[in-house]
C-alpha cells in the first residue's frame, strides 16, 4: 500500500503480535475494532495499537465488522471505506442507527468530497492511505479522550441550562425542548464549547482548538462538515442554536425558539 518501513509496513508474524498482546494483556483498557479486507494494513494496524496498550480485535470484511460490533462493544472503530459486499460507510450508517462509538474512516480516496461525506455520515476522523501509524495511534488516543470524561470535567461545568439546549457534561447528555440527540464525540465537544460561552463568535481556529486536543490540525471543511451534521440534528427536533457570524465564525444564539 506505499506505507514505508517506519510506518511499521514491515512483515509482521502473527505469533509476535499474538505475544505482544498477550503481554500487554493487564495494562490494556480500550478494545479497538479493526475492520479492512486487507490483511496486512489489519496487521501494521493492529500491531502498533498493541504497543501503545490497547486491546485489539479485527474483522475482514463489512459483516464481520458488525457482528463483532455487537458482541464485543469495542471502544473505538476503525473502518475501512473501500470493502467488498458491505462497505465501509454502510457500516458507519448502520452502527449510527444504535451507537455513537468513536469511529475513523480510513481510504484510498483523498478527495475532499469524500473527506466530507466521511463525516457526515457520522465519523469522528477520516484518514487517507498511505497513512503514519504513529499518527493513527495519536489520533486514536485523541478521539478516546474527548470520548472520557475527566473529573476535572465533571467538577466544571458538569451541565448547562441555556433556554431550551441543556447539556449533560458527566453523561453526555444533549437535549433540545426536552428531546435528546445522539451526537458524536467530536460533535459533543463542539457544541460543549459553544455552549459554555452563549453569544461568543468562535471562529474556525478557536472551535478547532477547543474541540481538539493536542493541536491536532484539521481543515476548514472538516469543521463545517461536523457543524452541518450537528445543525441536521438540531434541526431533526426543531432546533436551530448555532448562527453564522459570517466572515467571523460560530457562536450558540438564546436557544429560546423552535423552528
Amino acid at each position: 500500500m506505499g506505507l514505508s518501513k517506519n510506518n511499521l509496513s514491515f512483515a509482521i508474524k502473527p505469533r509476535i503480535l499474538y505475544e505482544l498482546k498477550i503481554t500487554n494483556k493487564n495494562i490494556m483498557s480500550n478494545i479497538i475494532l479493526v475492520v479492512d479486507d486487507d490483511a496486512h494494513i489489519r496487521e501494521i494496524i493492529s500491531f502498533s495499537l498493541a504497543r501503545a496498550n490497547f486491546e485489539v480485535i479485527t474483522a475482514n470484511d463489512g459483516k464481520q465488522a458488525l457482528a463483532t460490533f455487537k458482541n464485543k462493544k469495542p471502544d473505538l472503530i476503525i473502518l475501512d471505506v473501500g470493502m467488498p459486499e458491505l462497505d465501509g460507510t454502510d457500516v458507519c450508517r448502520i452502527i449510527r442507527q444504535e451507537s455513537q462509538v468513536p469511529l475513523i474512516f480510513l481510504s484510498a480516496r483523498d478527495e475532499e468530497i469524500d473527506r466530507i461525506i466521511g463525516l457526515e455520515l457520522g465519523a469522528d476522523d477520516y484518514i487517507t492511505k498511505p497513512f503514519s501509524s504513529r499518527e493513527l495511534v495519536a489520533r486514536v488516543k485523541t478521539i478516546l479522550r474527548r470520548s472520557t470524561i475527566s473529573k476535572n470535567e465533571q467538577e466544571e461545568s458538569a451541565e448547562i441550562n441555556h433556554g431550551l439546549l441543556f447539556i449533560n457534561n458527566n453523561t453526555r447528555e444533549v437535549k433540545w425542548n426536552n428531546s435528546q440527540l445522539e451526537l458524536t464525540a467530536t460533535e459533543f465537544q463542539m457544541i460543549m464549547t459553544l455552549a459554555k460561552r452563549p453569544g461568543h463568535v468562535f471562529s474556525r481556529d478557536l472551535l478547532m482548538n477547543g474541540s481538539y486536543e493536542h493541536n491536532i490540525a484539521v481543515s476548514d471543511r472538516t469543521i463545517d462538515s461536523h457543524l452541518r451534521r450537528i445543525r441536521q440534528k438540531f434541526k431533526a427536533v426543531a432546533g436551530a442554536p448555532i448562527d453564522t457570524v459570517h466572515g467571523v465564525g460560530y457562536r450558540v444564539n438564546h436557544c429560546e425558539e423552535l423552528i
